[in-house]
């Protein structure tokens, strides 16, 4: 059964209809790459599997070994209280193109805040504090480490150069131990050296069959790091298959035309 399921998902701000029935699922361990153009949905379509956007129609199922999560449906759900919204948005990762680092935290400090504050809503948190602050700091410097930051647990954001700011960012993502980890257009923001650092990163979670959702301009490392890849258009899926379908055969005009325009 496939770990995330999409079905039907529609997004409207008020008359303008951003997504338009949008459907996939994701098996687990598998990359997904989600390309087009600027304005087609894609950001959006990330947002509102984060809930940082409440869809206004759909289905989101998230299966773990827990069991089905539906995380929204429109047929018996039509508001979420805040506390289910943080508890669907444990099952995914979300990787910004600006970093969104907490400039007031070291690179530990942001990879640890969230497990912090998750372990003091615990029951036995004051009986445990303080293994479970080691345990946090401890599994801090080992997602730090994988991202080759070891040395930089005590820089600050502004000491770190963008390509180390993505880095810890993602870390950061990883800590909570997602389902689901999510890059919106994670090397926009970084010149084409940096970019190789976290494109490197990123292969390397897919090596270890992480479970990826990657909004890219990155045409190559789609092709090299996807098991799918979807090409969205004026909030609809296009065309969507293996990426050597996808990018070196697409069967639509419009897939086409996109990828003789674009210079990777």
């Amino acid at each position: 059964m496939a770990i995330l399921q999409v079905e039907n998902l529609r997004k409207n701000f008020e008359s303008l209809e951003v997504l338009k029935g949008i459907s996939f699922s994701l098996e687990k361990g598998e990359a997904l790459s989600i390309i087009g153009s600027s304005g087609s949905g894609k950001t959006t379509l990330l947002r509102c599997m984060n809930f940082l956007e409440m869809p206004s129609s759909g289905r989101i199922v998230v299966n773990t070994a827990a069991g089905e999560h539906v995380l929204y449906d429109d047929q018996n759900t039509k508001t979420l209280s805040e506390s289910a919204i943080r508890k669907n948005r444990l099952h995914f990762g979300l990787v910004f193109q600006s970093f969104n680092l907490f400039p007031q935290y070291t690179a530990l400090g942001n990879v640890t805040l969230a497990p912090r504050l998750q372990a003091k809503a615990r029951p036995d948190y004051k009986e445990r504090a303080a293994a479970l602050s080691r345990e946090i700091e401890e599994r801090g410097m080992a997602l730090l480490g994988q991202m080759g930051l070891a040395d930089r647990a005590g820089y600050y954001p502004h000491q770190l150069s963008g390509g180390q700011q993505q880095r810890v960012a993602i870390a950061r993502a990883l800590a909570l131990e997602p389902d689901i980890l999510c890059f919106d257009e994670p090397t926009s923001a970084l010149d084409p050296e940096l970019t190789g650092e976290v494109l490197r990163v990123i292969r390397g979670l897919a090596d270890k069959d992480t479970t990826m959702i990657i909004v890219t301009h990155e045409m190559t490392f789609a092709h090299d790091v996807s098991d799918q890849v979807i090409f969205m258009d004026g909030g609809n899926i296009v065309e969507q298959g293996p990426p050597a379908q996808v990018l070196e055969n697409p069967r639509e005009e419009r897939t086409r035309q996109f990828l003789r325009g674009y210079t990777n």
